[in-house]
């Protein structure tokens, strides 16, 4: 390993205080580089020594204690350096309480000052020795870019949109300068994704119930432009539940999109927003896929917590998990966002939670080689928040903690007053750093899950009823080319029920004859009688 690759860190003086070092220094190495840690109460003249024969790259000092003690030692650490001629010869960071910040700063020596208020992004690009100065640098605009570029950490994401434009466009104005949130999802009232192309079909009543009224483009303009400050968050939006080919083009012209999310059966009658049959659903919906990946934009599936949300079978949500993330790799898609929701339906316990993430991770990443790029993206699910504030909080770092288990690259962070009112731009960026609270203590270190005998019982058990779902399909269209591609195989599985769901009852494309129960933490189909069924059992029943 090369000098410029070590790092030392010390806690100097009379201080014994060690965890921020050493947590940073635990980044460090997971960023590659080779820590050397010297512990509590080092005095000047041995961090020295060390730095003098080490020659690191970089040098974390710790001091929490006394403002007169501290500077002082900032002095003696000063002089000792210049005394060696080892000042400028190593990028040199402290890690101190607010009050002595000031102090250090004046004393002149570091490159950075540390007081535990910092976000993630400037810990990690100080480590990367990112010009902060150019926020082309330090945040980039592309998925995959700013990933890579906030590694280890996760990317934050929020959904976010008010009554009003100008309302949305101020909050994404302050949420942009808190630097809370990486990617703002903007959320369209329900006619705006409906019928933005289609005004004359718009009813007024209806203006910003469950979103933004965007009616033009400027609004995503404007919209854009006023998160063209602090962070520079990447923006994404509802791809519209009509015209997802013209949507796509806007927002890729409008906003930039950061990626596109697409299902495959839905925004259909199947779930009334929007007035599509099923199979005119899809054959749109994968159009507007191509479109996604023709204009280099990433693409996420939106399906598999659309089937768990109306209370389907955990089998059915792997399967359509699968069919979604396959769908967009032979489709030509370079970057794929696979989104996992956990806590859905409410009731299912963490460990059987875990299993079906698992399961569902497993089969996907099969699909994973050096030209399709697949990122872990994990949220609660909105359901299962309680109408009551700390509460709630409580349950998003519930969630999140259970989602890192799944290691992932983007953090779906649920504003935790969404089960009671529309989330404000300070609940959105509270909601955000209740969330990096759970990343600084959990994110490294936790332990492999995969390992307990319930998870892998039944995240084998789940693969291999998801497997037999994908070979019915495949008996269904055995004449054609890719049933997993074909529309008409696709819409005909769901009208047979081999997909279904208990919410689907009634519906004119659906069955909605499964019946599911959560037993023993688990989701469980069972027949009238209450009696767990297989998968095999009730397709079976269904004549297949």
């Amino acid at each position: 390993m090369s000098n410029k690759s070590r790092i030392v860190g010390a806690s100097i003086g009379n201080c014994v205080h060690v965890a921020g070092v050493y947590r940073f220094l635990q980044l460090a190495e997971e960023m590659g580089y080779r820590s050397i840690f010297l512990g509590p109460a080092v005095p000047v003249q041995e961090l020295v020594r060390v730095i003098e024969r080490e020659s690191p790259q970089k040098v974390l000092v710790g001091y929490r204690l006394s403002p007169e003690t501290g500077e002082k030692l900032f002095q003696e650490l000063a002089q000792v350096l210049k005394e060696r001629k080892l000042l400028g010869k190593c990028t040199l960071f402290l890690s101190c309480t607010p009050t002595l910040k000031p102090i250090a700063l004046k004393v002149g020596i570091f490159d950075a000052v540390f007081t535990g208020e910092e976000e993630f992004t400037d810990l990690v690009g100080t480590l990367r020795g990112v010009d902060t100065s150019s926020p082309r640098e330090q945040y980039p605009q592309s998925l995959p870019e700013r990933i890579k570029a906030k590694s280890p950490f996760p990317l934050l994401r929020h959904h976010f949109g008010l009554p009003t434009v100008e309302e949305t466009v101020q909050g994404v104005a302050e949420i942009a300068e808190s630097k809370a949130v990486d990617v703002i999802s903007l959320g369209p009232d329900q006619n705006a994704q409906e019928f933005f192309f289609r005004p004359e079909q718009m009813e007024e009543e209806y203006t910003g119930a469950g979103g933004v009224p965007l009616r033009k483009r400027e609004d995503l303009e404007a919209i854009y432009r006023a998160s063209r400050r602090g962070n520079f968050p990447l923006l994404r939006c509802y791809s519209g539940t009509n015209d997802l080919v013209r949507w796509a083009h806007f927002l890729h012209e409008t906003i930039h999109i950061a990626w596109g999310a697409v299902p495959i059966f839905w925004y259909s009658v199947l779930d009334g927003r929007s007035q599509r049959s099923l199979e005119e659903a899809i054959r749109e919906n994968q159009e507007a896929v191509r479109t996604y990946i023709a204009l280099g934009v990433p693409i996420e599936g939106l399906e598999a917590h659309q089937w768990s949300l109306r209370g389907a079978s955990d089998a059915v949500a792997v399967a359509t998990f699968y069919l979604a993330c396959y769908q967009a790799k032979k489709l030509g898609a370079r970057f794929y966002v696979a989104q996992y929701m956990f806590n859905t339906p409410p009731g299912i316990d963490p460990w059987a939670d875990i299993a079906k993430m698992l399961a569902k991770k497993e089969l996907v990443e099969q699909l994973a080689d050096d030209h399709f790029t697949i990122f872990t993206q994990i949220r609660g699910g909105l359901a299962h928040f309680a109408p009551q504030e700390a509460i709630a909080k409580g349950q998003l770092g519930a969630s999140t903690a259970l989602g890192l288990f799944l290691q992932p690259h983007i953090v779906h962070v649920v504003g935790f007053s969404e089960a009671i009112r529309l989330v404000g731009a300070q609940e959105v960026i509270e909601s955000a750093r209740i969330v990096n609270g759970v990343l600084r203590d959990l994110l490294l270190g936790l332990p492999n899950v995969s390992g307990d005998q319930r998870v892998r019982e039944r995240k084998e058990e789940l693969k291999e009823e998801a497997w037999f779902l994908l070979d019915t399909l495949r008996k269904i269209g055995e004449r054609e080319p890719d049933p997993f591609l074909s529309p008409r195989v696709l819409a005909q599985a769901v009208r047979s029920g081999i997909f279904d769901a208990p919410h689907l009852r009634g519906n004119r494309e659906a069955q909605g004859k499964m019946e599911t129960r959560v037993v023993g933490g688990v989701v469980r189909c069972v027949d009238a009688q209450g009696k767990i069924l297989s998968e095999r059992e009730r397709v079976k029943a269904l004549g297949w």
